[in-house]
């Protein structure tokens, strides 16, 4: 093939010929351009979408470390709340064998454990899951509710006992006395015949101060002929005392009166040979022994006897 270059710049018109094996040439240079080509192409396009491949996995790896950063602070704050309720069921439990002792109630022991065979093998610490730690959780929850309802109990009924115990007359009416004649019949002291002593006397020097032997309200406060100056005090439940021969009285009828509290002086007025104190405690007005009560105090082993 003939190709004929014409130009103003040449002078005369000039003939290239074309061989075969210059379309041979051009054509394998032609293929491997492209194959150049389609090969840079697919480089470009493997380095990205490896790129874009480490990316995904980087973005996946730290979802994966902020999930497991919060399982973890979830499982710590679950592991604290189970000690802290541990810790809360012991001082329950101690507070309970203290108000048991205290208001004198038996409570009830816990259910023994069957005895189980034999065990063992090698230590393989197992870290307890969110699910083992909320349902123990849940069972020292119950028992702290349980431990909180019996306290009240416990609570209310050492308050009761510590009412009754005030209102019990187990206080000595009067302190610095010898115990006289004892509750019972006796020959009386005037007729000299057999009567019936209902109460305790306790023998003072005259003046000597008169307490309230359990807390209570005054029910009179007035001179009665056998009895001259007497106190009588309620102390519930048709519990009363009575203190007469009274020198002195220092309560007024309706007023409150603590244990302890001073109400009157020794004296010996009314029916009576000396001074000293006719103490009686009744029930639904009838007499009983001042001692039972009094002994239930510490005091009344201390009192001096003639």
């Amino acid at each position: 093939m003939q190709i004929i270059l014409v130009s103003r710049h040449l002078k005369a018109a000039r003939t290239i010929t074309i061989m075969p094996r210059h379309l041979a040439i051009a054509g394998c240079a032609f293929i491997t351009l492209v194959i150049a080509t389609a090969a840079g192409l697919s480089s470009l396009s493997a380095r990205s979408g490896a790129f874009g491949i480490g990316k995904g996995i980087l973005a996946q790896e730290q979802e994966t470390h902020r999930t497991q950063q919060h399982v973890n602070n979830n499982l710590q704050l679950m592991a604290t709340r189970l000690g802290e309720l541990q810790a809360q069921l012991l001082h329950l439990d101690t507070l309970g064998e203290r108000l048991s002792a205290l208001a004198g109630i038996k409570r009830e022991a816990p259910p023994e454990r069957r005895p189980q065979g034999g065990q063992g093998g090698a230590f393989v610490p197992a870290p307890p899951g969110a699910e083992e730690l909320q349902r123990e959780i849940d069972q020292l929850s119950r028992q702290v509710d349980l431990r909180t309802d019996e306290l009240a109990v416990l609570e209310s009924r050492f308050l009761e006992k510590r009412v009754r115990e005030r209102l019990v007359p187990t206080t000595l009416p009067v302190r610095e006395a010898y115990l006289g004649s004892p509750f019972g019949h006796r020959s009386d002291p005037i007729l000299g015949q057999r009567a019936m002593h209902e109460g305790i006397d306790f023998n003072a020097e005259p003046g000597t101060p008169v307490v309230a032997a359990a807390d209570g309200v005054v029910l009179a406060a007035a001179y009665q002929n056998d009895f001259g100056n007497m106190i009588e005090l309620d102390h519930g439940d048709g519990l009363t005392t009575r203190y007469a021969h009274l020198a002195r009285m220092n309560a007024k009828p309706g007023s409150l009166v603590k244990r302890g509290e001073v109400i009157g002086a020794v004296g010996s007025t009314g029916r009576t040979t000396g001074p000293h104190l006719h103490f009686e405690v009744r029930m639904l007005g009838v007499a009983q022994n001042p001692a039972h009560f009094l002994k239930q105090g510490e005091e009344y082993a201390m009192l001096r006897r003639r």
